[in-house]
């Protein structure tokens, strides 16, 4: 991502940081980087263990404080930890958005321990997130490093703890945090081989369609029994209808389940079903279409749980700070950045969806997320931090 030659003038707007100085910096930095990246791997974080995330979120406080010299609040909300560290009185200009919770189980580390080899770092949440947690916390370093604490004045670092189940806790305190915000930074992994940033992701849905019937004896008497498992079947064909492609609109029926043993006719059964499109009034038109579901077989019922979970990031709130990041690439001595438009979601939807300029996909470059081969690349690091550096800079200074 390194550029051969760069202008070693500042933009007007970045004047106050020697934008040409990052890149050194942030290289000088990697080794540092790599250390904390294993620190922050090698302590499980499974969204399910609250405890577990408690513990992370109390060690990501800790490296805040020795990188930064400052002290984050950590903040429990509905016994989810989280933690925040506001620089400046004011509200903030700037929010770095990550989260240290990841999808894996206790465990993991023993069959995919924490390496860095040939350039590829392995090991649980490498890739999705907490290469951009580490990344996050170095750019600020960097900023308080070359100009001191008026560098980062108006910067919010805030690490939440249950983005991989939803955000129920965490997205309420960042839409808050944000919501005087000029830019949004998200520290979710990037798109490709090629470090893609994400300017539009689709907005998301996540329902249980609990279907209820009455229970009886599969052998003697069937027929007095409302089988929740045959309007199970039902109710999946019609939910799965609803997608549309022409629009990019997915709806898929995921988790199922139901019935109790092999000789009672199912009373109750249910299904878990995952909606992604690009539009609010897609995601609309959804949810109205689920709760209009009616059942097929006489003395059956259906009852909806779930709701729109996030939604979209469109990609005008992106556009701005993707363009400046280009504008800002030259000057650090690194490659613009290309972008994409993705299907998955992240707390970037919130604040964009609530008209916050986001710019998502700003840490690791890799690929495995939720998968066994999940890795980032450690070439990527140095000029991504000096990347992010320059943007928060450059929006501090507004």
């Amino acid at each position: 991502m390194t550029s051969d030659s760069a202008p070693t003038t500042a933009t007007a707007r970045s004047a106050s940081v020697d934008l040409a100085a990052l890149l050194p910096a942030a290289q000088q930095r990697l080794p540092q980087m790599l250390e904390d990246i294993e620190r922050l791997i090698s302590l499980e974080t499974p969204s399910s263990d609250l405890d577990a995330v408690a513990a992370g979120a109390r060690d990501v406080a800790a490296l805040l404080t020795e990188r930064l010299g400052a002290t984050p609040e950590i903040l429990t909300i509905d016994d989810v930890t989280h933690v925040r560290l506001r620089f400046g009185d004011g509200p903030p200009a700037v929010v770095l958005v990550n989260h240290q919770d990841t999808v894996w189980p206790h465990g993991t580390l023993e069959s995919i321990p924490f390496s860095h080899e040939d350039g590829v770092i392995r090991g649980p949440g490498s890739f999705d997130m907490l290469t951009g947690v580490v990344m996050s916390i170095h750019a600020a370093a960097m900023l308080l490093d070359q100009s001191g604490p008026e560098a980062v004045d108006g910067l919010s670092i805030l690490v939440t703890g249950d983005e991989e189940v939803g955000s129920a806790t965490g997205a309420p305190l960042l839409r808050a945090e944000a919501a005087q915000a000029r830019a949004a930074f998200v520290m979710e992994a990037a798109a490709g081989p090629a470090g893609a940033l994400k300017l539009a992701r689709k907005g998301t849905s996540m329902y249980t369609v609990v279907l209820h019937g009455r229970a009886s004896h599969a052998g003697l008497d069937p027929e007095k029994g409302v089988n929740a498992g045959l309007e199970l079947s039902h109710q999946m064909i019609a939910v799965a209808a609803l997608a549309d492609p022409a629009v990019g609109t997915t709806v898929t029926p995921t988790v199922f389940s139901g019935g109790t043993t092999t000789n009672t006719v199912p009373a109750q059964a249910r299904f878990d079903v995952d909606v992604r499109a690009k539009t609010q009034e897609e995601l609309e038109r959804v949810d109205t279409a689920i709760r209009a579901l009616t059942p097929v077989l006489e003395g059956a019922s259906i009852e909806i749980l779930g709701d729109i979970n996030r939604p979209p990031m469109e990609r005008e709130m992106a556009e701005g700070l993707f363009d400046r990041a280009g504008e800002l690439a030259q000057a650090v001595g690194v490659d613009a950045p290309t972008g994409v438009e993705v299907g998955g979601a992240s707390d970037g939807n919130y604040t964009a969806g609530d008209g916050i300029p986001t710019l998502d996909g700003l840490g690791a470059v890799g690929d495995g997320a939720h998968a066994d081969h999940e890795h980032a690349l450690s070439a990527h690091i140095a000029p991504r931090t000096a990347l992010l550096a320059a943007l928060i800079a450059d929006q501090l200074a507004g």
